[in-house]
């Protein structure tokens, strides 16, 4: 007989995402990186030369976390913090050539994992479980009291009454 608890849903996420994360791993180390380091390089990407504060709350983790990130991408030589506008209080963390060239490489990493998390899912089926998950994000973090970084906005082309 099953354990009952396999049938729920809380440990199908929870297995899910042990399982994605763990696939990201094995992906991201092709690049040398750990998972959440390639996140920082691609908001690097988007806008160089971020506050350590500016990073954290866009990682959607606490300042320490983002200082330890940001301390060993420095020691991989992939971004390099530097003090501006004459106020040594206020740190940037800017790319190097490496840390560019490294966060170019990331978006074939995440469309990979993308293929491998919905290989045998239609069109409509991968649009219905991102409906789903947007739904159980909510309430969780609803629950919390927090808005839990949601992203309230439909997918382009979603039509919320297919659910």
């Amino acid at each position: 007989m099953k354990d009952p608890f396999a049938k729920t849903i809380g440990y199908r996420l929870t297995h899910t995402a042990r399982l994605q994360k763990a696939l990201s791993a094995r992906l991201l180390a092709e690049l040398g990186l750990f998972p959440g380091q390639e996140a920082v390089l691609k908001l690097l990407t988007e806008v160089d030369g971020r506050t350590m504060g500016d990073l954290a709350s866009a990682l959607r983790v606490r300042p320490p976390t983002a200082s330890k990130t940001i301390a060993r991408l420095t020691t991989q030589g992939l971004v390099e913090r530097r003090a501006t506008d004459g106020d040594g209080r206020l740190v940037r963390v800017f790319l190097t050539d490496a840390g560019r060239e490294r966060g170019a490489s990331i978006d074939g990493i995440w469309e990979e994992l993308e293929t491998e998390m919905v290989s045998g899912l239609d069109a409509k089926e991968r649009k219905r479980l991102r409906k789903l998950l947007r739904k159980v994000e909510k309430n969780l973090a609803l629950r919390l009291g927090a808005d839990g970084g949601l992203d309230d906005e439909p997918d382009a082309g979603d039509d919320e009454e297919d659910i």
